[in-house]
């Protein structure tokens, strides 16, 4: 079983992933979408944790092994971060998604230098547009940002032209289609709604539930 098969078994285990294309959740921004991720969920299980902990730090260390400093999205992405952080002995921070309305005003918090080679710490990455504001802020404050790494990744084109053209390399331990082909193989959903699982994939904007 390859590492990312192993992580989307996992995440389906514990039911940090949930499937559902009759009735469909309803995203933020309005989307109708037939998967609900939810990696907090994974903190309360200990083999899950340790197991998203160590293939986290495996990919940091392999494809990013000039990284002097770890940044965890608030708020999801700050425990894993540190977790990462701290397996790999290298100081940690994390960013807000606007700055405090009080004291310092902080947007990041901990302490950096200018020009560290820094890797983003997300749970999810779904359009991108999130993620590469954080990139953004680091970017603004003197940090080079060589890469992100998510625990999970929809997959989606928009995502991957908006990460190719910022320049960051995102790397994720697992992803929608493998996803799918566990939940498939599993049992958990059919041949026929795998179909209208990756149908969703290609317009998530204008999909919608089969009844």
């Amino acid at each position: 079983m390859t590492n990312e098969k192993a992580i989307a078994e996992k995440l389906l285990q514990i039911k940090a992933i949930k499937l559902n294309a009759k009735e469909p959740f309803t995203w933020a921004s309005g989307w109708k979408s037939p998967i609900y991720c939810d990696n907090r969920k994974s903190l309360s299980f200990p083999y899950a944790r340790d197991l998203i902990k160590s293939e986290m730090c495996n990919v940091i260390f392999e494809q990013f092994p000039n990284t002097a400093l770890i940044a965890g999205v608030a708020t999801a992405g700050i425990p894993w971060g540190a977790m990462a952080a701290d397996q790999l002995k290298l100081p940690f921070i994390y960013v807000r998604s606007k700055p405090k309305d009080h004291g310092l005003g902080n947007q990041i918090e901990g302490y950096f230098e200018k020009d560290q080679p820094t890797v983003v710490v997300e749970d999810l990455v779904s359009t991108g547009k999130s993620s590469l504001e954080v990139v953004s802020v680091l970017q603004a404050s003197c940090l080079q940002v060589i890469g992100m790494v998510s625990i999970f990744n929809y997959g989606f084109e928009l995502a991957k032209t908006a990460f190719d053209q910022a320049g960051v390399p995102l790397r994720s331990l697992t992803n929608y289609e493998t996803l799918i082909q566990m939940a498939l193989e599993k049992k958990i959903v059919s041949e026929e709604q795998k179909v209208v699982l990756l149908n969703w994939q290609k317009d998530p904007a204008n999909w919608k539930a089969v009844y």
